[in-house]
Order: C-alpha cells, then sequence, then structure tokens
C-alpha cells in the first residue's frame, strides 16, 4: 500500500438529522456537518451516520481508520450508540500477527503498516476493540501519530530473530518486539474504565458493541477467478491470505448503491494514485484524455469490466488507499457520486471527504467490506452465505 500523509486538524464529521440510538454513547451527531461533505455542487443527497473525521498521519494505518470508522457506524445503525473507538489498538495486535507471520515465514512474507478491512473485522473478533480514552496509541510527549521510526525498529527485530532461528527461535522473542510497540504507543490495556463500568476489551466488544465477525463480507469484482466465490485476493498486503467473495462489476456496484440507499455504509479499497484522485479538490473521477476531473459533470472515460482487469493486471491500479462510503448523490446533470470519509484530516474543498464518481469506482475499486445485513437474500443464496 502506497503511503499518503496529510498533517492537519481534524475537524468536522457528516450525520444524518435523525433520532440518537438507545444505547450508550461516546460521541455525538452534529448536524452541522452535513453540508460540509457536499456543498452546492450535488443534489439528492444520501448521506448515513458516521464520526468525525479523523487523521492517520505519519502512518500506513488507513485500513484501520476506515474499517474502525464502518463498525462505529454500523453499530449506531445497530441501535447501540456511537463510540469512538481506538484504531491504534487493532494496528497495535495486526503489528503482532505480521510478527508472528513473517517468522514462520522466515522473512518470505509482507511486514509493513499497511493491511486491508478483513484484518480489522478478524482481529475485533480475537483481540476485542476498545474506546478511544481507554487506548490512544500515543505515548506522553507524541503530538501526532509516526510510526515511521518503530517500523524501522521492529523490522530489524524480525529480521534478527529469523536469522537466530537456525537452530530453533528464541523463546523469549516476544516480549521484546512488545518492548518496542510500548516505547513508541504505549502499553495495552488488559482492563479499562468506561462509563463507570470495568471491561476487558474482550467483553467490551462482545457484549458493548455485540461485535460478530460473520455479520460483514468481504467482495470484490475480478474476471480472472470465477464469479459467486471467494478467492484469496492477490495484492501485497493480503498478508493473512483474506478471502474476498467475487461478483460481476455491475452487481458489485448495484450492492453498494443499494446498500448505501438502505442506510448502510462501506468500507472501500482503491487506488488513490491514478489520474482523476484529488484530495484536495474532493473528486475521485475517470475523465476522458484532456478533461478536468475538477468539476462533477466533466466527462468521464468508458469503462467495463475488461479494461478494469487489464489495469489491475499490469499494476496500473493497485491497493493503495482504504476510505469509507458513508452517501450517495448526483451532480447536477445526473451522474452517481459515492460521498467518501477519508483519514487524512479536516483537508480540501469537502474537509476530509471527497466524492467518488461511479466510474472512478467501477476502475479503482480493489476490495470492499459490506455489512451482510446490507446483501440481498438472493445474492447471499448466490454465494452460499447463510
Amino acid at each position: 500500500m502506497k503511503k499518503f500523509f496529510v498533517l492537519v486538524a481534524m475537524t468536522l464529521a457528516v450525520y444524518p438529522l435523525v433520532a440518537q440510538p438507545t444505547g450508550q454513547s461516546d460521541v455525538s451527531p452534529d448536524p452541522t456537518g452535513v453540508q460540509a461533505a457536499s456543498g452546492i455542487d450535488f443534489v439528492n443527497p444520501k448521506k448515513n451516520f458516521t464520526t468525525g473525521i479523523k487523521d492517520q498521519q505519519r502512518t500506513g494505518t488507513c485500513w484501520s481508520f476506515s474499517t474502525t470508522s464502518l463498525v462505529e457506524s454500523q453499530t449506531y445503525k445497530n441501535r447501540l450508540g456511537a463510540y469512538d473507538l481506538s484504531e491504534m489498538f487493532t494496528v497495535r495486535n495486526i503489528y503482532l500477527e505480521k510478527a508472528k507471520n513473517y517468522i514462520l515465514r522466515q522473512g518470505h512474507a509482507q511486514f509493513s503498516e499497511g493491511g486491508l478491512g478483513h484484518d480489522l473485522i478478524r482481529t475485533y473478533s480475537i483481540y476485542g476493540a476498545v474506546p478511544e480514552q481507554a487506548y490512544s496509541g500515543m505515548v506522553k510527549g507524541m503530538q501526532l501519530y509516526d510510526h515511521e521510526v518503530m517500523l524501522k525498529q521492529l523490522s530489524k527485530y524480525v529480521d534478527s530473530v529469523v536469522k537466530s532461528g537456525g537452530n530453533g527461535l528464541k523463546a523469549d522473542w516476544l516480549p521484546g518486539f512488545q518492548a518496542i510497540m510500548d516505547q513508541f504507543m504505549g502499553p495495552m490495556p488488559s482492563k479499562f474504565n468506561y462509563n463507570g463500568k470495568q471491561y476487558t476489551p474482550e467483553i467490551f466488544a462482545r457484549n458493548v458493541l455485540q461485535f460478530k465477525a460473520d455479520e460483514y463480507i468481504n467482495i470484490t469484482s475480478f474476471t480472472h477467478h470465477p464469479y459467486y466465490q471467494p478467492f484469496i485476493l492477490e495484492v501485497p498486503d493480503n498478508f493473512s491470505n483474506g478471502a474476498y467473495y467475487n461478483l460481476p462489476l455491475n452487481e458489485m456496484i448495484q450492492l453498494v448503491t443499494n446498500s448505501v440507499s438502505n442506510g448502510f455504509t462501506v468500507l472501500w479499497d482503491t487506488d488513490v494514485s491514478n489520474s482523476g484522485f484529488s484530495g484536495k479538490s474532493g473528486y475521485a473521477m475517470f475523465p476522458e484524455a484532456g478533461a478536468s476531473a475538477n468539476e462533477p459533470d466533466a466527462k468521464e472515460a468508458a469503462w467495463d469490466a475488461a479494461t478494469r482487469q487489464r489495469l489491475f493486471e499490469n499494476l496500473t491500479t493497485q491497493d493503495d488507499h482504504l476510505m469509507h462510503i458513508v452517501g450517495m448523490e448526483k451532480s447536477k446533470q445526473g451522474k452517481t457520486f459515492f460521498i467518501v470519509k477519508n483519514s487524512w484530516g479536516d483537508v480540501g474543498k469537502y474537509h476530509g471527504y471527497l466524492h467518488a464518481s461511479e466510474s472512478y469506482f467501477a476502475i479503482n475499486t480493489i476490495s470492499l467490506v459490506v455489512p451482510k445485513a446490507a446483501i440481498p437474500q438472493a445474492l447471499l443464496d448466490k454465494l452460499k452465505l447463510k
């Protein structure tokens, strides 16, 4: 995953004008944030609940920020409350998972900051989750997230463990790895107090968030594997070999459109380095040659599954960045755009949000995580999911 870092403060968020669910909450909807995501350039908006814009800063942890936001939105939709969950709690657990994988594969594996949406879903079911107030992932004196030095030290450490493994791994390698993360991220909480009660991360995820990993489904669309069957997605950050259900391209697009229309949000893994993406202008489009991508009704190039596949296989379309699709609207001439929550702070014309055209989505999407409840029964039957 390529890194795209923006160091700015977080501010506005998008929230629907709906009643707060009955569950305990630690963040509140802010209706003033609604206009920040669309302005006057779009019509017929459908905006679903999401928590505030955050900033991953000098880290390659977009996968955790975006998927955490997905879980926060789904927890709210399930009428369990609005929560500000810790991204770095999951990041730290995934660093440990990567270290174990890297060492067992004797260094022939990915060890980096990147990950995919299913990594968070899986680790919530194993390690649990905590509120932001219980674990920030910063130590005293830190002003922003910056994992560059830590990653170098962790990489050097796991390489030394692999090199020393000729006569069997040292039994004490794990405490040394944990000590490096303690230094840069702070010790992990085994228990914490929240709203007058004590929880472990596992109990908080299970009882408060009522989290279940099988309520989220991994989706993609490529032609080199059979449709309606799962396959292991061939991108570098899929270190844990997550499987994705393969849909025809039009069905993948329709699934997201229907999900958003019915009040669900979707985790989006995409390429943001290709022409037509601009965080500053707040647009992601697939413009015709010579056309501008800075206004919604600019002409866009034709797309189809064959073009999408070719760009994936020649490495033009890559696994760059994960974001959170929270809404949908139309340009004044009727083009469909998805409202996307980013994790680069309050940047660009739309204060941390951007608008992705259906064309850009079709060509550049790598993968999705979709709440199972958003998937029509007919499609679940095709996928042989109960």
